[in-house]
């Protein structure tokens, strides 16, 4: 007696454990009945609850089984995945009037698809519903299960007569989540009263781990659909620079991080391009990253210099907790000066990869973690020629395990100039393909944390399609101002733009030397479209409005929210800019 109670320990102890090994739904399932069987039962059925509920939600409806998973012993001649144990011959038992027939029994796991039938809808107060609502499990042949099994099972399928069934319901940490049924063959001793306590053991367990894996695959997809909605859905297309990115998580484990890339239209056809690292792997990295991003955006529109927005993040990240750290990189790029200012906060340092092949790492000031505080960040100006690619990503593409940053650096350095050589010297690689190999670099075990990556090909814009002029604000400003649209005009052949870029212009400038202290300024630009740039000293914000039949003014957005293709105006540190587009005529368009 001792030895056998020696074995339920030991058995006991080994399927706990192999149960415990899964992490998903089916490995819990799977593990419950390739631990019972043939060990303990010749075959088994695994009803759970149609939807699982999560955590503390109240289901909605009736409550309905269906059928997970089976497993049995079968034939040796007809052995499959699913078989578990030697070859016992069911033939026989399946023959028995009034006996369980095993081997109807039906596979149910990842090959094979549920039938409707396998559904079981428990009646409030019915048999059923006692037994799981009384948690213990019971044998076959007891009067509650003899009433409650049918209603399981279907009529279809008699009751087996004796202690060779067990119902157990799977309780987990608030309700009861499902249930199992273990069953023996007449071929082999019947159930015994500790092997009800051995079937509590089992389903006390795996009930515990469904509803941990139903939580974790809850909070996986909260994690999944917060990092969705943090990062970019799509990158911009601003006027002199093409734009590609990358994210790929740490592993399918932790698919949350608080890696973080972005692209900012600023005024003047300028972008901003930002990446950053949150440390840790969570849901509260991700959303400090949500947050800093967030703070970066409403930075940049407000015009401020690099140096400044990291100082800025720095004092966001310490309102937010003492142990809030982020590196962070923050580029500014003009395409019509064909300059970028780069200021860096503890962030590895970008790769600019020349148009004849050369990579370089660019050398930043290296700087101090956001959220360290009280420290000063720098900005550099830097040139950044057409047809260059700048590369900003994330440590997680340089640094693992098995090499330091420094090396991961050197390594991908080398990569793009090798890929710039595969594709020639006279014109760089497609940036899209460039991203895909730069990730391909990754080996085995260089994924450790999540990257981000940020590829930006400098196209700029060329001064011959740039006009730029300097008006003080004088009642004679809107008429110098279309006389100087008009030869900008005539200079690049579009005439056919002079009346609708007079009319624009003169209403845009009238409004801005009407606030205006200091000069006004206007720019045009010449790319896929005719952009117009007014910038005034004023930072009040111009609004359309709609003027009554008696205003003399108060028409001017108006005109040009109907003829422009878009408009819009931005606050300046020192003002603001009102810009719109016109489209080209012509092929150029």
């Amino acid at each position: 007696l001792a030895r056998r109670e020696g074995d339920r320990l030991r058995f006991v102890g080994a399927a706990t454990r192999r149960i415990a090994r899964g992490i998903d739904l089916d490995e819990i399932v799977l593990g419950l009945c390739r631990a019972t069987v043939p060990t303990f039962s010749d075959a088994i059925l695994v009803y759970l609850r149609d939807p699982l509920p999560v955590g503390d939600e109240r289901p909605v409806g009736p409550v309905v089984l269906r059928l997970r998973r089976t497993d049995r012993l079968r034939p040796i001649d007809d052995l499959t995945d699913h078989t578990v144990g030697g070859g016992l011959d069911l033939a026989g038992a399946a023959g028995v009037p009034g006996e369980f027939d095993f081997s109807q029994l039906p596979l149910v796991g990842p090959q094979g698809d549920l039938p409707a039938a396998e559904l079981c809808e428990i009646l409030a107060g019915g048999a059923l519903d006692e037994v799981l609502r009384g948690v213990r499990p019971v044998f076959g042949s007891s009067a509650a299960a003899r009433a409650a099994l049918p209603e399981l099972l279907g009529a279809e399928h008699p009751v087996p007569r004796g202690q060779r069934a067990i119902l157990a319901p799977l309780r987990g940490r608030r309700r009861v989540i499902g249930a199992a049924v273990f069953l023996r063959t007449p071929e082999r001793p019947a159930f015994e009263q500790n092997d009800l306590l051995v079937a509590a053991q089992l389903a006390t367990h795996t009930a515990l781990g469904i509803d941990k894996a139903v939580l974790y695959g809850r909070e996986a997809y909260i994690a999944d659909e917060l990092q969705r909605t943090m990062l970019p859905d799509s990158l911009p297309q601003p006027t002199g620079v093409r734009l590609a990115s990358r994210y790929l998580p740490a592993a399918e484990t932790a698919r949350v991080g608080g890696d973080w890339y972005d692209a900012i239209p600023l005024p003047g056809s300028r972008v901003a391009l930002v990446v950053g690292d949150v440390m840790g792997h969570s849901m509260t990295s991700a959303a400090i990253m949500g947050q800093l991003r967030t703070t970066a955006q409403t930075l940049a529109q407000l015009d401020l210099p690099p140096a400044e927005v990291l100082h800025h993040l720095d004092e966001q990240a310490q309102r937010l907790g003492s142990d809030r750290m982020a590196t962070c990189l923050y580029a500014v790029y003009d395409p019509v000066s064909h300059r970028i200012t780069i200021a860096n906060a503890g962030h590895p340092p970008p790769v600019l990869l020349h148009l004849g092949g050369r990579a370089e790492v660019l050398r930043v000031p290296p700087g101090a973690p956001i959220g360290v505080g009280g420290v000063d960040f720098e900005a550099v100006e830097l040139d950044a020629p057409a047809g260059a690619t700048l590369l900003l990503y994330t440590d997680g593409l340089v640094e693992s395990r098995l090499r330091d940053v420094w090396t991961g650096i050197e390594q991908l350095r080398e990569r793009l100039a090798a890929t710039a050589q595969l594709t020639g010297l006279d014109h760089p690689p497609p940036l899209e393909a460039l991203c895909d190999d730069v990730l391909d670099m990754l080996g085995p075990g260089d994924r450790d944390d999540d990257i981000a990556l940020l590829a930006a090909r400098f196209d700029g814009i060329a001064p011959s399609d740039v006009a730029y002029w300097f008006l003080d604000p004088e009642e004679t400003a809107p008429g110098r101002a279309r006389r100087f649209a008009r030869r900008a005009l005539s200079r690049w052949g579009l005439e056919d733009l002079g009346d609708s870029l007079e009319l624009l212009v003169s209403e845009v400038v009238t409004n801005a030397v009407r606030y205006a202290e200091r000069p006004v300024t206007l720019r045009l630009l010449r790319t896929d479209v005719l952009r117009c740039e007014v910038g005034d000293d004023s930072p009040q914000l111009p609004r359309q409005r709609r003027a009554r039949d008696t205003d003399e003014g108060g028409r001017g957005l108006f005109l040009v929210n109907r003829m422009a293709r878009r408009w819009g105006a931005t606050r300046l540190s020192s003002g603001k800019v009102v810009w719109f587009e016109l489209p080209l005529p012509g092929p150029r368009a």
